[in-house]
């Protein structure tokens, strides 16, 4: 697999990304990419039509990232996301822990498109809610997306920085699946886990080393390291905390499309690494084009 470029970490319309899940896979095949990941949060959704648009030669990965929470390692919490990949998609469990998600994060998105209206903002949640894709997970940036149309804000940025980041105005929380349910959940659904972007500072609390210690310990396969949100200091202390615990290290670039500016295949993960994540599978679930 020398020179094989891989991507584990992508967003779809299933979710909160811009591009449907055929136009995903033809643009990781245009940006030379030879393996990628659908991992669009809390859903299956998208897997069955990237599968069938599969350019000739592109391996696709298929995965999903799982909101928890999980305790922080200083008496707190803290939301954490798991990348989980190769599970079986119609396991009892992932299938109702799912669907619980899915109906949770668009309560919350009404909910919050109401409150903005109330305060003289120009949307409209009925509108929202139904021009989201049939079956997608309803997330802010769908928000964000329809206050940058209405000329609220120039950017998705800007409309999180301002109005529905972590502990603005019109942010609401959710419940999400405690972590180590979710580990077990897609361990016993055949697939792996990989804590996503573990110490992106700037997205708000992390977890501590100690914590992601108790995580491997109850059967984390790795950490994504090589993410956009992650500067090179922290990059070699998850690196070396990686090391430390025999986890499989990832790179991914975390693309959403138009929603961010980071490209496909910005970040990668190298042939060995993802080698050693499809050997921790039940069963092999890749898809060839």
């Amino acid at each position: 697999m020398v020179g094989v470029r891989i991507d584990l970490h992508v967003h779809s319309t299933a979710s909160d990304g811009t591009d449907t899940p055929d136009a995903l896979v033809a643009a990781a095949a245009a940006a030379g990419l030879d393996v990628v990941a659908l991992t669009d949060h809390d859903t299956t959704a998208g897997w069955d039509l990237a599968s069938a648009a599969l350019p000739p030669g592109l391996r696709l990965v298929p995965g999903a990232e799982l909101s928890c929470v999980s305790p922080d390692g200083r008496g707190g919490q803290a939301t954490v996301h798991l990348l989980a990949y190769l599970f079986d998609p119609d396991s009892p469990a992932v299938v109702a822990e799912q669907t619980r998600l899915r109906l949770e994060r668009r309560e919350r998105l009404r909910r919050m498109a109401e409150r903005m209206a109330a305060d003289g903002f120009p949307v409209d949640a009925d509108e929202l809610m139904a021009a989201l894709p049939t079956g997608a997970t309803a997330g802010r940036p769908h928000l964000a997306r329809a206050l940058v149309a209405a000329g609220v804000v120039s950017s998705v940025d800007e409309a999180f920085a301002r109005y529905l980041g972590t502990g603005g105005p019109y942010y609401l929380g959710r419940t999400d699946t405690p972590v180590h349910t979710a580990i077990d959940m897609i361990a016993e659904a055949g697939g792996v886990t990989v804590l996503a972007h573990p110490f992106a500072r700037t997205r708000g609390p992390v977890v501590t080393p100690e914590v992601v210690v108790e995580l491997a310990g109850r059967g984390l396969a790795g950490l994504e390291v090589d993410h956009p949100d992650q500067d090179a200091p922290t990059r070699a202390e998850l690196r070396a905390l990686a090391t430390d615990l025999d986890l499989i290290i990832t790179g991914s670039s975390d693309y959403h499309g138009t929603n961010k500016t980071v490209r496909l295949g910005q970040e990668t993960t190298a042939p060995e690494a993802f080698e050693r994540l499809l050997d921790r599978a039940g069963a092999d679930r890749v898809v060839t084009g």
